[in-house]
């Protein structure tokens, strides 16, 4: 039974937005009206869908080279109005559930490392009763902004697991690139922000297409 192989992981994290949680057409959107409520040019639908996954002011800054930096403050606050108007719309993805269950029966530690903010993450994790389910988390503002490793550094640290034992999951260049950062294997998935296409120069074990098929690998292979 896969329940009983030896787990190659101990330690798997997760990213949350374009990930585990349908959002990332929804974030590109509020982006973009962000930028332009304070008079920058929209970004393109490519370019706001790149900076997913970074921390809120790093990716705003990436997203809108045109506003200078004495607007941030306005077009963080401009990021949020839109994002928290639209965020009881957001769900998990299909599977998602089914998916950490198992792995959490099969004794990994499950952890998520986001771009997200402290607060944002656990105002996220209250709405879709995933209480209890993640054994330890870790934010930008927090940490550090990906593709730093810290995020990651500080979940082995405070699981006492090397990056031999851990697996990184995410759909962005930043999520493959941080774990690369670490010295620890990572996964793609390519229903996110990023296409595929860039995953191969930074070495994921595995792309997958789906939650379903992301579930079966690690199954396999986790």
């Amino acid at each position: 039974m896969p329940s009983l192989r030896p787990r190659r992981f101990d330690l798997i994290a997760f990213d949350w937005d374009g990930t585990l949680f349908d959002s990332t057409r929804i974030i590109a959107r509020c982006i973009q009206r962000a930028v332009v409520d304070v008079g920058g040019a929209m970004p393109s639908d490519k370019a706001a869908a790149y900076v997913i996954g970074m921390g809120l002011m790093q990716a705003l800054a990436h997203a809108a080279p045109d506003v200078p930096q004495q607007k941030y403050p306005e077009l963080g606050a401009r990021y949020r109005h839109h994002y928290l108007a639209q965020q009881n719309d957001l769900s998990l993805f299909e599977g998602v559930l089914p998916m950490l269950d198992e792995l959490k029966e099969r004794h990994h530690w499950l952890a998520v490392a986001t771009g997200k903010s402290r607060r944002g993450l656990d105002e996220v994790l209250h709405l879709v009763q995933l209480k209890g389910v993640f054994d330890g988390s870790r934010t930008a503002d927090e940490t550090a902004g990906k593709p730093h490793p810290l995020m990651l550094q500080e979940l082995m640290r405070e699981f006492g697991t090397g990056p031999d034992r851990m697996l990184m999951i995410g759909d962005t260049t930043h999520d493959l690139q941080m774990a690369l950062n670490a010295g620890c294997a990572a996964v793609g998935v390519s229903y996110g922000a990023h296409p595929p296409e860039d995953f191969g120069s930074l070495k994921p074990l595995f792309v997958a297409d789906s939650v379903r098929g992301l579930h079966d690998w690690l199954l396999r292979n986790g």
